[in-house]
């Protein structure tokens, strides 16, 4: 696969859906983020990166960080995450709390906010600092020392967190948080503060393209639970447009309301697309338009 002119094709192909949408403007640090920013990357499972436009560019991760915290509690606690969160999409948008109060506090899945404070929650439990646990293994996946959290944006996200802090609230009520409330979302929102660009990403990512093992070869899950991971992102990564991203592309996928995509292709490679302009349920317009492009090209899906 020459990787290089399947990204410039792809790119080209997007180049006309990139600056529609609107930015996340309710996180007012996302507000400033320019539309017309597209890049995208292709990490293959030998940890060979390839990438086009703003590829290098960081971004914050947000939602996406919920896939990485979901394996780390895997890594850590096999599956017993499941006795408190589903595994069902949601059908209601990311920060709902209609399900909660009919579902006794038990999350529909971990990549909804409901969710992701579960699992945070549970990773702080384990390893009593969730999201500095969190940034190291991104350091040391994609290669980049240099990743850090944005101050600004963590702030941002605490200023404007009042959904998050009842959602938390609502679960603790119900007795499904191990953790103060105050705690469990403070680490939430340093994990979704974590600035990567698409190389950092598609390279932090590839452990699921293999099967569970990481860049040094070690084995970070089992291959069923890689499996049962990327099952959950076809299902449930990309909120309430689930069906239709795996109708449209038909990989396993998570994505960000900072515009960004991580996407799998199992056994071959990993993909991180970014453009900030959002539709109406969250996702990155030319991102999702670049991940169609590109099955449709290739030919690789899960389908």
């Amino acid at each position: 696969m020459d990787y290089q002119a399947v990204l410039e094709e792809v790119a080209a192909f997007a180049r006309p859906y990139v600056g529609h949408g609107q930015v996340a403007d309710y996180i007012p640090a996302l507000e400033k983020v320019p539309t017309d920013r597209f890049g995208i990357a292709v990490a293959d499972i030998n940890g060979e990166v390839y990438g086009v436009g703003d590829w290098e560019v960081p971004f914050s991760v947000q939602s996406i960080s919920k896939t990485f915290s979901l394996a780390l509690v895997m890594a850590n606690d096999n599956e017993d995450i499941w006795k408190r969160v589903g595994r069902e999409p949601s059908g209601t948008p990311f920060n709902s709390l209609v399900q909660l109060e009919w579902e006794n506090g038990v999350p529909r899945n971990p990549f909804i906010n409901a969710g992701a404070l579960v699992v945070t929650d549970r990773l702080q439990t384990l390893t009593g600092d969730a999201s500095t646990t969190m940034l190291h293994f991104l350091r040391e996946e994609s290669g980049n020392p240099d990743l850090a959290f944005d101050q600004a944006v963590a702030d941002s996200e605490a200023e404007h967190g009042d959904r998050n802090a009842a959602l938390a609230h609502f679960m603790a009520s119900f007795g499904n948080l191990e953790n103060p409330v105050p705690s469990v979302i403070e680490h939430y929102f340093w994990q979704c503060s974590i600035e990567m660009s698409c190389r950092d990403l598609a390279a932090a990512g590839g452990f699921l393209a293999r099967h569970g093992l990481r860049a040094d070869g070690s084995r970070l899950l089992e291959a069923r639970e890689a499996k049962r991971i990327n099952a959950v992102m076809l299902t449930c990564g990309t909120y309430d447009a689930a069906g239709e991203f795996a109708y449209r592309v038909g990989l396993p996928a998570k994505s960000g309301v900072g515009g960004g995509i991580v996407a799998v292709v199992p056994g071959r490679c990993t993909l991180c697309v970014w453009s900030p302009g959002l539709d109406s349920r969250g996702n990155s317009v030319a991102g999702a338009a670049a991940l169609d492009h590109f099955t449709s090209l290739t030919g690789w899906s899960v389908f």
